[in-house]
């Protein structure tokens, strides 16, 4: 059982994190659970009320299982600078988009004008990236529109483009129709699994949520390796 479970562990990083081919291929001693700190949950209980379209994700009451990544693995948003399409927010300030603060304050997130924004991290040096997890608003129960993330080589995002959610199934933000779900906010973040693509750019679009036009960020985590 042992072997097997070895077997489908190693198998399975080889599909959903092709980037781990460039660094040798990986068996289960090589993957450990993603360090995550969650922020303290700011509401119990599961929404009652809200109709869910054929794109929204139900919202689970079971926590999220461990995601398995390589041995090593830091978070290099932390810290990192952040600009985005907004060059005036309405609260806040981009900062505190890397600045570790998760937690469900109103002094804990930056809040951007109505339509599709962005914000833009720039790593500082090109890393292979194998989760992004961002916290929009977990204060409430809401889904965010459009959510799309894409890794890049340069800070205009023109060289070597890789999108690795995009949750805008009427492309009603103009960069393709997107496959993945929406879902509802909550403190545990939403974790992408990037699958090891490699920029040194990380930027997250959105389009305000069911609750509110406006759109705020809490934090992102990117979590990944420096490539030589």
């Amino acid at each position: 059982m042992l072997t097997m479970m070895k077997t489908t562990v190693k198998q399975t990083v080889l599909i959903v994190a092709a980037g781990v081919l460039a660094v040798g291929t990986l068996s289960a001693a090589d993957l450990e659970p993603l360090p995550l700190k969650l922020p303290i949950p700011a509401f119990m209980g599961t929404p009652t009320d809200m109709e869910l379209g054929p794109n929204v994700e139900p919202p689970s009451d079971k926590p999220r299982a461990p995601f398995m990544a390589p041995k090593g693995v830091q978070n290099v948003a932390a810290g990192k600078k952040v600009t985005s399409s907004d060059k005036s927010p309405i609260t806040g300030s981009l900062e505190l988009v890397t600045d570790g603060d998760k937690e469900a304050n109103d002094d804990s997130f930056v809040e951007l004008h109505r339509r599709t924004q962005w914000v833009q991290i720039d790593l500082e040096q090109k890393a292979a990236l194998y989760a992004v997890i961002v916290w929009h608003a977990h204060n409430t129960y809401q889904v965010y529109r459009d959510v799309i993330v894409q890794v890049a080589d340069d800070p205009d995002f023109t060289q070597n483009v890789k999108t690795i959610y995009n949750s805008d199934y009427d492309n009603s933000s103009g960069l393709g129709i997107g496959t993945d779900k929406e879902y509802f906010e909550n403190y545990e973040g939403r974790l992408i699994d990037a699958k090891g693509a490699e920029g040194r750019y990380l930027r997250l679009y959105s389009r305000g949520s069911t609750y509110s036009a406006l759109n705020r960020y809490t934090e992102v985590e990117a979590w990944g390796l420096p490539v030589k």
